[in-house]
């Protein structure tokens, strides 16, 4: 698994197939493996590269908070750097917003973009999902000790900080999302209890050229459920 260095951040990532650069982004507290089910069919039409944000997978923490705008300037600087230009961006859940706050900032590095399950403000979730209880918490303990370079002790650590951003951040109003100019899809699965189909609306309606994907059967875990079908309608929304 290769490495770049981005500030003091060293970003694992996969890197598989050829073609125009798709990247996925995925959601918080897991990393690139969120994605693996849908890698083999993607990639058959794209360059599709997976990287692990700061202190998920196997990139490891670093000092100090994990917010929206350090994993924006991650992302970004990845798109630059090990890219070296413009990507098709694909984010779920918390890779989601991720993905939207960097096709607000560098529209020109997202000429399409992707959020799946996910939100552009924070109070949108609904009650009760950040609040994770013991057997999630061990679910994601035991995910993140398989991969990480950081000691199993430091989850705690790693989590309080996911804890603190999924609860403060993103902070959007609709009118913010005017400023993404390029072809949009909003994705959810019509099983998500996690996010109101009325968040869900008012982000496909706020943003200026975006169409919304509903699919059906689908939970929050989205494309590990549903592969097939989460890859039929990327592939029709990205293909060139």
């Amino acid at each position: 698994m290769p490495y770049v260095q981005l500030g003091d951040v060293a970003m694992a990532y996969e890197d598989d197939g050829q073609g125009d650069p798709l990247v996925l982004l995925h959601p918080g507290l897991a990393d690139a493996r969120a994605w693996a089910p849908c890698v083999p069919g993607l990639a058959r039409h794209f360059r599709v590269l997976r990287p692990d944000q700061r202190g998920h997978g196997r990139t490891a923490d670093v000092e100090g908070p994990i917010t929206a705008d350090a994993l924006v300037g991650d992302t970004v600087a990845f798109l630059e750097q090990v890219v070296g230009g413009p990507a098709r961006l694909v984010g779920h859940s918390t890779g989601g917003f991720l993905a939207l706050l960097v096709a607000l900032r560098r529209p020109d590095l997202v000429p399409r973009l992707v959020v799946s399950a996910s939100v552009f403000h924070h109070d949108a979730w609904a009650p009760g999902v950040l609040d994770l209880d013991e057997e999630t918490t061990a679910f994601f303990a035991g995910y993140h000790a398989e991969v990480s370079p950081d000691d199993p002790e430091h989850f705690g650590v790693f989590a309080a900080k996911m804890d603190r951003l999924h609860r403060s951040e993103p902070a959007l109003a609709v009118d913010d999302l005017a400023a993404y100019p390029h072809p949009a899809l909003v994705l959810v699965g019509d099983a998500d209890d996690e996010i109101p189909i009325e968040h869900t609306l008012a982000m496909r309606d706020g943003l200026p050229d975006a169409r919304l994907g509903v699919v059906p059967g689908a939970d929050h875990g989205g494309p590990v459920g549903k592969t097939a079908v989460y890859e039929a309608i990327l592939l029709d929304f990205l293909a060139p």
